[in-house]
């Protein structure tokens, strides 16, 4: 493993995406956001993502040029395009447009198409957290989970986010993804060769498998069956169907280095309390609910060890893999 502060890893991945082609400002606000991940203990969505990224930047899977847009608007809805660029710039308007539009019109809903891969959701409802208002995010991604009842891979792992502020504490933040298990954990399995239990995955003829390789050729199983597949349709409608952006069955996988720009969607709901019951009755009502939830010992409040890890690799600094560390400082240098 090797050592980075923050800042250090952060630049090193700008320098990184910047000679693999992204212009300035998708360069920092990507890097920001993988060195956030890393930061928290996700590894999988760190800037270990850079070279996958790098990789669709030199290949035409992202534009770099690109510079996303509000392209329509009207009250409390609006819609970014992202141009086909890497996914970090078009959220940060997407959400700074959102937060704008529910400060005149109490709610806003935005989304965004022509996307890529987004990251950790809830990264980007940490600023709409610090205007004391509510946040949910939506995203979806190359297919990987059927329909309920079916066997071809159809939605991506589609996750959910979403960001409550609190009155003097930080806020609860929530994030999760609509497969039974995250995908990552049967991509190590399969590299160590080790089964992976049933009911994670179905082979490539749709049978329920132990092995990991078979089950990245075929499709991962939704948490909860059939009910987190209908959860994964909705978030696949809310982000295509209103946006345009590509469905999960039409992007190539991110896995791999050539294919289509996958041009999918996000999309962020944005409520500011005031326009409802009023900011003291929410915190008031957040408040009771935490403190029933922490009256009951075991209970641990969501994002609770995000935040924790977050401000140990402030002071202390991440560990990146050897590889990772190796292949950054190259396509930096």
């Amino acid at each position: 493993m090797t050592h980075f502060t923050l800042q250090a890893l952060e630049a090193l991945t700008v320098r990184a995406l910047a000679n693999a082609g992204a212009n300035a400002e998708m360069a920092r606000a990507t890097a920001r956001a993988l060195v956030a991940a890393d930061a928290q203990g996700m590894a999988s969505h760190g800037v270990a993502r850079a070279l996958q990224y790098a990789a669709h930047l030199a290949n035409g899977r992202a534009d770099g040029a690109a510079v996303p847009a509000v392209v329509h608007a009207t009250g409390g809805a609006a819609l970014v395009d992202a141009r086909s660029g890497l996914a970090f710039p078009a959220c940060a308007l997407a959400v700074d447009e959102g937060v704008r539009r529910a400060r005149e019109s109490g709610v806003a809903f935005v989304g965004v198409t022509n996307s890529h891969h987004f990251g950790v959701a809830a990264y980007h409802l940490q600023s709409i957290a610090a205007q004391r208002m509510v946040g949910l995010a939506f995203g979806n991604s190359p297919s990987a989970m059927p329909a309920a009842g079916g066997r071809t891979p159809l939605f991506g792992t589609n996750p959910i986010a979403a960001v409550f502020p609190r009155r003097d504490a930080p806020p609860l933040s929530i994030d999760l993804s609509l497969s039974q298990v995250a995908r990552g954990k049967v991509m190590v399995a399969a590299k160590e060769g080790r089964p992976i239990p049933l009911g994670w995955a179905l082979d490539p003829r749709g049978e329920p498998t132990t092995d990991a390789k078979a089950a990245l050729e075929g499709s991962m199983l939704a948490v909860g069956g059939a009910k987190g597949a209908m959860l994964a349709l909705i978030v696949e409608l809310l982000v295509t169907s209103l946006t345009g952006a590509a469905i999960g069955f039409e992007a190539t996988s991110f896995f791999v280095d050539e294919g289509n720009r996958p041009r999918l969607g996000q999309a962020f709901l944005v409520v500011d309390p005031q326009a409802m019951a009023g900011l003291d009755t929410y915190f008031d009502r957040v408040e009771t609910l935490v403190a029933a939830m922490l009256a009951d010992e075991g209970v641990r409040l969501p994002g609770e060890r995000r935040l924790a890890l977050a401000a140990a690799a402030s002071a202390q600094g991440v560990e990146i893999a050897d590889s990772v560390a190796s292949a950054l400082q190259k396509l930096a240098a």
